[in-house]
């Protein structure tokens, strides 16, 4: 009897350290938890990526390129009446006030100038395309005519050669340079003669260099050529040549219509 009462005393003993391994189990599960929180802020960058989109907006407008409105193509050159022969450099569209606003961007290079017109309104301003070759040949046709001076006073005078100068008009910009051209042989211009007939002929060469596609010195060379062909000139230089110019008081040579004077008498 007390044999049999000491084997499941020692069964007891056996059952209590199974338990050990359980609880080692349990702290050895227990360091595995802190590596969940770390992957969680690995995805944190992830997030940041739609912030990069917004950039690619301003695009979308800058998309919107226009090469032709009105007529006219970038990189064309064009004649604006107020500053003489430009080229298109782009059609752009910009806010203004409020508003958005096509316009044409011209560059002057000559007079290092860059300006900005509305498409709407080109008719207004009077810009144009270049003229024919035609159109130029009757303008250097222009320049062999004679030089017809109004007797009205000067200032009178300057106000319109002023206006045929902006108006854009190559013939009537041409008709300025023959009316105030002076060869050696005749009276020396006043400084506002010089002044006017200089933009003339620097609005009538740059746009015959053009439609030439010449140098604006080869352009200058062959309006001097047509000048000369003047009756005016010529019959000046030949009265000069035999000694017989007959000048009268007011400076005139060869004048033989009322309609026609010379510089001393616009200086009065």
């Amino acid at each position: 009897m007390p044999n049999k009462t000491a084997k499941p005393a020692a069964k007891a003993t056996v059952a209590k350290p199974a338990a050990k391994p359980a609880i080692a189990k349990a702290h050895a599960a227990k360091p595995a938890a802190p590596k969940a929180p770390v992957a969680a802020p690995a995805k944190a960058p992830v997030a940041a990526k739609p912030a990069v989109k917004p950039a690619a907006a301003p695009k979308v407008e800058e998309k919107k390129v226009v090469t032709q409105r009105q007529g006219f193509k970038a990189n064309e050159f064009v004649v604006y009446p107020a500053h003489g022969v430009g080229q298109i450099l782009a059609i752009e569209e910009q806010e203004i006030a409020g508003a958005k606003l096509e316009l044409f961007v011209i560059n002057f290079i000559k007079d290092k100038m860059t300006l900005r017109v509305p498409t709407a309104k080109v008719a207004n301003v009077g810009m144009r395309k270049l003229s024919e070759p035609a159109l130029v040949k009757k303008a250097l046709e222009t320049l062999k005519g004679r030089a017809r001076v109004k007797r009205t006073m000067w200032s009178r005078r300057a106000q319109e050669y002023e206006a045929k100068i902006n108006s854009g008009d190559i013939v009537a910009i041409a008709e300025v340079v023959r009316d105030l051209y002076r060869s050696e042989s005749q009276p020396e211009q006043s400084y506002s003669e010089r002044q006017l007939y200089e933009a003339a002929l620097d609005r009538l060469s740059r746009e015959i260099a053009v439609v030439q596609h010449s140098t604006e010195t080869e352009a200058v060379k062959e309006i001097e050529a047509q000048l000369a062909k003047s009756p005016r000139r010529t019959n000046a230089k030949a009265e000069a040549a035999d000694g017989e110019a007959d000048t009268d008081a007011e400076g005139d040579t060869d004048d033989t219509d009322g309609d026609d004077t010379t510089v001393a008498d616009e200086a009065a």
